[in-house]
């Protein structure tokens, strides 16, 4: 009888424990003696260039990826989960790649951020979170007010960034904190609805 195949997301700002939940499965995972297979993109090297590592520092082997498409030469028939790590930094194959394997009986368990810093939806995330079997959205902690952080806010000399910097810049608690949305901050982004002065 053909697995049926399923994608599962876990999104949300920087320092929710997108990372951690997404060990705590693979360890379930393992201790039910399935096949797993892990993969991050290579660019995110803040911690270790061959493992998926938390912020607490808990870490899974993994495979880092320059483009999406290197998956196809490490899953196999005998896999049973893909699970890919910080899914915003691959390319617009990744989703697609996704769905080949979800067809093929594969579980699929991605977790990154649905937002960039300045509050947009995050390249390949949206796409992947409406074709997705199910969703696990975690909140972090508002670092200016303590209420629950749906935001990342990327900070330049201590200043939150612009708008017109760069989407991607990788980094950790040195780069980013975690904000609601009214503690948000981004200087110089377009508001249509702002009334002029």
């Amino acid at each position: 009888m053909k697995r049926v195949g399923s994608i599962e997301v876990i999104c949300g700002p920087m320092f929710a424990g997108k990372t951690e939940e997404l060990l705590r499965r693979v360890r379930r995972l393992e201790y039910a003696k399935k096949n797993v297979v892990l993969f991050k993109p290579q660019i995110d090297d803040r911690y270790d260039k061959s493992y998926i590592v938390s912020h607490n520092q808990n870490k899974a082997l993994c495979v880092a990826l320059k483009q999406a498409d290197e998956m196809l030469e490490y899953v196999k028939d005998d896999t049973d989960c893909v699970v890919i790590d910080e899914f915003q930094f691959l390319d617009d194959n990744a989703v697609d790649i996704a769905l080949h394997f979800a067809k093929m009986g594969k579980r699929i368990i991605v977790s990154g951020l649905d937002k960039d810093f300045r509050g947009e939806p995050f390249t390949n995330m949206p796409r992947i979170l409406a074709l997705a079997d199910s969703v696990t959205k975690l909140s972090a902690i508002c670092v200016k007010c303590g209420e629950a952080a749906t935001c990342t806010q990327r900070m330049v000399n201590g200043k939150p960034a612009p708008y017109d910097n760069p989407q991607i810049l990788v980094g950790a608690s040195e780069s980013y904190e975690a904000r609601c949305a009214t503690c948000h901050e981004v200087p110089g982004k377009p508001d249509k609805y702002e009334k002029n002065a």
